[in-house]
């Protein structure tokens, strides 16, 4: 039977700050290379857009949810036609991108917030979009670092967890404890591409069943945590 490589606990702990910053950089670096166009998978044509969509993938692949807005979107084109939208209508209309029932309480109490808090604009703070309904710190992240361009933090989804995991730059499995490594070792103004690029490298190359490590550009620097071998 195969054996597993290092855990990502023992690594870590055996690498100091600045050995992690390196291997950092590296990994960033190498990414620019190989994914340099790489953006979010969530199709959306405005910030507002992006925000329903991010709701809605909770629990849910980016490939069905775009398959739900493109409708989504005629129907409701603004935060003040999900709000006066009926509850029912709206679970029916994202019902199968799972959790439809509290998706559509989010999305319709979010919206009803836009339009009497915000002017039917989205706010473009940390502390105010995570004031909105079903909107956590990861959402908030995405829409003000995709949209706005406003590093606030590093989107922590599957693939960045586990990926950041396997190269070494972490030791933790909770996203939060997660985004706080990353904020440590990467310069703020990667913290945006970072996660759309490595997702793009989770999808292609480092898959959790089945890595292609022998087809990794960043085989020779990868410490390969948790690959069987």
């Amino acid at each position: 039977m195969a054996a597993a490589k290092r855990s990502s606990r023992s690594a870590v702990a055996a690498d100091g700050l600045a050995d992690r910053k390196r291997r950092a950089s590296r990994v960033v670096r190498q990414l620019k290379k190989d994914f340099p166009d790489a953006e979010c998978a969530l199709l959306h044509d405005s910030p507002f857009q992006l925000l329903i969509a991010t709701i809605l993938s909770a629990q849910c692949t980016d490939e069905r949810v775009n398959q739900v807005t493109p409708a989504l979107f005629a129907k409701y084109p603004t935060p003040a036609d999900f709000a006066r939208a009926p509850l029912s209508a709206i679970e029916q209309a994202i019902q199968s991108t799972g959790f439809f029932r509290n998706k559509a309480k989010s999305i319709k109490a979010c919206c009803t917030a836009l339009v009497e808090e915000h002017d039917g604009q989205l706010p473009q703070t940390l502390e105010e979009m995570t004031a909105l309904a079903g909107v956590g710190r990861k959402t908030a992240n995405v829409v003000l670092g995709t949209a706005f361009r406003k590093p606030t933090g590093v989107v922590v989804d599957t693939h960045v967890g586990r990926l950041s995991r396997r190269l070494g730059l972490t030791d933790q499995n909770d996203a939060v404890k997660v985004e706080r490594d990353l904020m440590e070792i990467l310069p703020k103004k990667e913290w945006i591409d970072y996660s759309h690029r490595l997702i793009y490298h989770g999808r292609q190359v480092c898959k959790a069943r089945k890595p292609a490590c022998d087809e990794c550009s960043m085989l020779k620097f990868c410490p390969q945590i948790g690959v069987a071998v």
